[in-house]
């Protein structure tokens, strides 16, 4: 649940799932809502030799796998907010995508068998990392696990398209909210009022857009009563709006 401060300011909750223990999983887990129907525990998981690390933290600008490192798990975050992102030639970087407690990344090392991009903390992060040598003998085991590993991956593949149609401004900051509303209630956060942790900057690279874009978009917003805007901390008011507009770029 949210807690408003004496000044009426957001009290961000506290970012770690660490609701779980030796035999339930944390309430972010990736693969908990696959494991536990299948009647599968911690317990079953260490009897599998699949070990799941909890790493951590991670300060702000730490990477937790490199571009070009080999690949050798997977890492679902537990905690904070990860950018991951790609770096050529010249030195320009492209924003992938940002990554909230209980979403993977490394998915896209599979086939190459080496990260393609850098993973990088926005915040303080903690993620669990599985071991992908002992997470596909899981999979073969537990039909859930191997569907759940199969989701996470088309997933990844929409999400790398969807920014790459002819949109405007509007179109993908309205969906860019509303996507991170949504994310946020399947992990039991508010889904009107979070934190954008990611720097402006980064927004909008990740949107094809311009840095002073993103600030008048957000501004256009705030004037429409359509969102609310304090520092880093967002608060929409009418999704409503938000979706009539970003409708393209959101999944039916």
């Amino acid at each position: 649940m949210n807690r408003i401060d004496r000044e009426g300011r957001f009290i961000e909750p506290n970012p770690i799932a660490d609701d779980g223990d030796d035999i339930h999983f944390c309430s972010t887990c990736a693969f908990g809502s696959a494991c536990l129907p299948a009647g599968v525990d911690k317990t079953a998981l260490r009897e599998l030799h699949v070990l799941v690390e909890h790493i951590g933290p991670y300060r702000a600008g730490a990477q937790i796998f490199r571009q070009g490192e080999r690949f050798g798990a997977i890492y679902a975050v537990r905690g904070g907010v990860v950018k991951t992102c790609v770096t050529d030639n010249e030195g320009r970087e492209q924003v992938l995508g940002f990554h909230l407690p209980g979403e993977v990344i490394g998915l896209n090392a599979i086939h190459p068998e080496r990260y393609p991009c850098d993973a990088v903390a926005l915040d303080t992060v903690y993620v669990c990392r599985f071991s992908f040598a002992a997470l596909t003998t899981l999979a073969a085991k537990i039909p859930d696990v191997q569907r759940t590993l199969f989701r996470l991956l088309s997933a990844d593949i929409g999400k790398a398209t969807a920014l790459a149609g002819d949109h405007t401004a509007d179109e993908r900051m309205a969906a860019f909210l509303l996507d991170l509303s949504r994310r946020y209630a399947e992990r039991g956060f508010s889904s009107h009022r979070y934190r954008l942790v990611m720097p402006r900057g980064d927004i909008a690279n990740h949107l094809r857009l311009a840095s002073e874009t993103v600030s008048r978009v957000l501004r256009r917003f705030c004037d429409r009563q359509w969102i609310r805007v304090d520092g880093r901390e967002l608060e929409i008011l009418d999704s409503a709006q938000l979706r009539t507009i970003g409708q393209a770029l959101l999944p039916e």
